[in-house]
């Protein structure tokens, strides 16, 4: 029995121009070899499975002139030393490793040393390495392979010469898996090969290992779209498709047994949300030809897309993908999932209806290029919808001032004719009950109507004897309040002052206050002042000044009593610190004490 090799060791490239997707690195590469302008310090980092320990073998081959043997690009030779960080990632093994940089090499013109997933290296691995890696021997060349480049120290960074590894594009992936299947004899769907490059999520040796999963559970070697979706459990586009079908009918109880099917089938629900959402986004993608290029599916699939987005509106799918967020974000919070999930369907579901109702009839008539632009787009001006507000007030109110005049002389023609065509003489009177009746007829047919000042006529503005006795009627009840001015003399400000201490003593004070109320209070002009020593004790009365205002005019009964601050600041002696200081503060008070100082002689430090 022949032993069984992987599509990703059988089908490895062993040349730079077989390597898929990479076309910046690999250019960059040969040129640098023509041109001998290769570091000697280089380091390939990017996601897992686009092909950095690849070229570094290619690399490490091409250099030396080897050529692959066996069709096997992982030949065996003397002159490439691979290590794995992840195991040997002690100072020990880069030990190791630098006691054999030493030796120059025994056949070809380098020695290449590889070092996978260098990040696993501990600080005091990184740290041996660096001197040897900052001035290699001229023989010497080392390749540092990583997926996570943040995790590798700055000092090792700034020694080597980095190449960044680009995702895989899906339409790459497609191709080299079509030719595998040319290759092995495999019948494929076009369909099933997009599915696998897009759950590979741009890695090449995974979309490998998933195509010889699919392969190996396809007796017959074919490779179909069913089949692929029930072994990588994925959820087919057909449900959705389906689902948002529903939620355009309207169709409440299809989309719950449709979501519970799902569940059945051992799906995720939390999954199931995500993969709604980005349908919704694939379908408004659809929806401009512009950005048909961001949709990465098969031919196939595309034609479905574009054919729900011409039966979906713009603000239906951006409205269910802000509902479908918002579920997500709470997901995880709630207690009960699948009712959570179930919730949001419900309301897909009446989106439709919920737009109907919230936009009128006359607006869609008014202006129908409105519901045609994006929702995001729909900007309404405030000033415009006050001013058509405003207009429809005005309207209201002159059809009602002009149904009220109709009525009116509805009501009483009798009235307005006899008075101009019939004489005084000759007319005819009319009785006073039936003025009364007419007149509460009249009133009671508009009984809501009210007239505003504005709307008023000039006659009906010039009528002030009905607001003039209104207003002498409110004035009689109000009292106007005398303004108190006795005059008084700087005893009774004194006693009064005393009077405000003791009320102020009985609150809880602050220090600083107390202070203040030691202070001395003197009539000005009928006015108080108060002398202050600093603006800290301005700043305090500030505090108490309307209490002790309002407290002073109502003690003095005078109303019109101010109080003046005066702020002068205590002009102190200069502090005595030193010796010095007081022996010349004693001096100046006692001058005979320098006499006595000299007399006998005496002389002593300060």
């Amino acid at each position: 029995m022949e032993s069984f090799v992987v599509s990703a060791r059988k089908y490895r490239p062993l040349g730079f121009e077989e390597v898929v997707g990479q076309s910046h690195i690999t250019t960059t590469l040969k040129n640098a070899i023509e041109h001998n302008q290769l570091a000697q310090a280089l380091l390939f980092c990017g996601p897992r499975g686009v092909g950095k320990t690849t070229c570094a073998r290619i690399l490490s081959r091409m250099i030396n002139g080897f050529e692959a043997q066996n069709g096997d690009a992982n030949t065996a030779n003397l002159n490439i030393y691979e290590l794995d960080a992840a195991s040997n990632n002690s100072v020990e093994d880069i030990r190791n490793l630098i006691d054999q940089v030493r030796y120059p090499p025994q056949e070809g013109k380098y020695k290449v040393y590889i070092i996978d997933e260098v990040h696993m290296l501990s600080n005091q691995a990184f740290n041996a390495f660096l001197k040897t890696l900052e001035e290699p021997p001229s023989y010497a060349i080392f390749i540092l392979a990583t997926t996570e480049k943040h995790k590798v120290i700055p000092t090792i960074l700034s020694r080597c010469q980095i190449y960044d590894f680009n995702r895989i594009e899906i339409e790459d992936i497609v191709g080299q898996l079509k030719k595998i299947a040319q290759e092995e004899g495999i019948s494929y769907d076009d369909d099933a090969l997009h599915l696998i490059a897009q759950k590979s999520d741009g890695a090449l040796r995974d979309a490998l290992s998933m195509f010889d999963l699919i392969v190996t559970f396809s007796s017959d070697k074919k490779i179909t779209y069913q089949n692929t979706i029930t072994h990588l459990h994925i959820l087919d586009h057909d449900y959705y498709f389906k689902l948002s079908d529903l939620f355009i009918e309207q169709n409440l109880s299809a989309t719950l047994l449709l979501f519970d099917e799902i569940l059945k089938k051992g799906f995720d629900a939390h999954n199931f949300l995500i993969g709604l959402a980005q349908h919704f986004r694939d379908v408004l993608v659809c929806q401009n030809p512009a950005t048909l290029v961001l949709l990465e599916v098969s031919e196939n699939v595309k034609n479905k897309f574009k054919d729900q987005a011409e039966r979906s509106s713009t603000s239906f799918l951006l409205s269910g993908l802000n509902m479908i967020n918002q579920c997500d974000q709470g997901y995880k919070q709630s207690k009960n999932q699948r009712l959570h999930i179930e919730l949001c369907l419900m309301k897909l579901s009446q989106l439709d209806r919920a737009f109907k109702l919230s936009a009128p009839e006359e607006r869609e008539k008014k202006s129908p290029d409105l519901n045609d632009r994006p929702l995001f787009h729909q900007k309404i001006d405030s000033k415009e919808l006050a001013e058509e507000k405003k207009e429809k007030q005005d309207q209201s109110m002159s059809k009602k001032a002009s149904e009220t005049s109709s009525l009116v002389q509805k009501e009483t023609p009798s009235i307005f004719n006899k008075n101009i065509t019939e004489s005084p003489g000759e007319g005819k009177e009319i009785k006073e009950d039936e003025n009364t009746d007419l007149v509460k007829r009249v009133e009671s047919a508009v009984p809501s109507l009210e007239l505003k000042p504005d709307s008023l006529s000039p006659t009906q503005k010039e009528t002030p004897s009905i607001f003039k006795k209104k207003k002498d009627q409110r004035s009689k009840g109000v009292k106007e309040k005398i303004l108190k001015n006795e005059a008084f003399t700087e005893g009774e400000l004194q006693e009064a002052w005393k009077n405000f201490i003791e009320l102020r003593k009985k609150k809880v004070v602050s220090e600083m206050e107390q202070l203040i109320l030691t202070r001395k209070i003197t009539k000005k002009d009928m006015n108080a002042l108060i002398v202050l020593n600093s603006s800290l004790e301005l700043a305090i009365l500030d505090r108490i000044e309307v209490e002790l205002v309002n407290f002073l005019r109502e003690t003095l009964s005078n109303d019109q009593l101010i109080v003046h601050k005066e702020v002068k600041e205590d002009l102190k002696k200069d502090k005595l610190y030193t010796s010095k200081d007081k022996y010349d503060f004693m001096v100046k008070e006692q001058p005979l004490l320098q006499k006595l100082k000299d007399k006998l002689g005496l002389d002593f430090e300060y």
